[in-house]
């Protein structure tokens, strides 16, 4: 069984979507950041983990500029979305609080749909995840990444994607 899914990548200027995208689907870091214009958007193949059959996703990641905010809910690159992951900087305060309120809106906005909040750059500075979950998600659907290292990149993914497919 096969479908695809429309993933949002959500979040402040520079907390590492691209290179958490980059990261799962050629499987590497680059170091060299350059800012998003609008939309980028990728695609990766993946098979749901833990299934007696199998399960393909395609995802098409949307990567979305930063400076988008708020104002990504009413332009036209929200429409369809599948499931979101918004992303903040462990490294950066401020745009943690922005990931819970990008998370909130994204659930008024698309009802019913996953969302799953990346705390990323753990290669940095190890967030503490305790106390979090009083900004407005379980602490099941927070994860700590680094684009840098790979770690929880693929868990990240595969995770939203298995959500998504639960909830079709």
């Amino acid at each position: 069984m096969n479908f695809s899914a429309k993933v949002m990548l959500l979040g402040d200027i520079g907390v590492g979507k691209t290179s958490l995208a980059r990261r799962l689907v050629f499987g590497r870091f680059d170091g060299d950041y350059k800012t998003t214009i609008g939309v980028d958007i990728l695609t990766h193949d993946l098979k749901l983990v833990g299934r007696p059959e199998d399960i393909w996703a395609k995802l098409l990641l949307w990567d979305t500029d930063g400076d988008f905010g708020h104002h990504i809910f009413k332009s036209v690159y929200i429409a369809g979305a599948s499931g979101a992951l918004v992303v903040a900087d462990a490294s950066r305060p401020l745009t943690i609080e922005k990931m819970f309120a990008l998370a909130a809106d994204f659930s008024e906005a698309m009802p019913g749909r996953p969302v799953l909040a990346l705390v990323n750059k753990a290669d940095i500075v190890r967030p503490n995840l305790a106390g979090l979950d009083r900004l407005g998600l379980p602490e099941e659907q927070i994860m700590i990444t680094s684009a840098k290292s790979g770690e929880n990149v693929n868990e990240a993914f595969e995770g939203i994607a298995e959500t998504i497919y639960r909830r079709r």
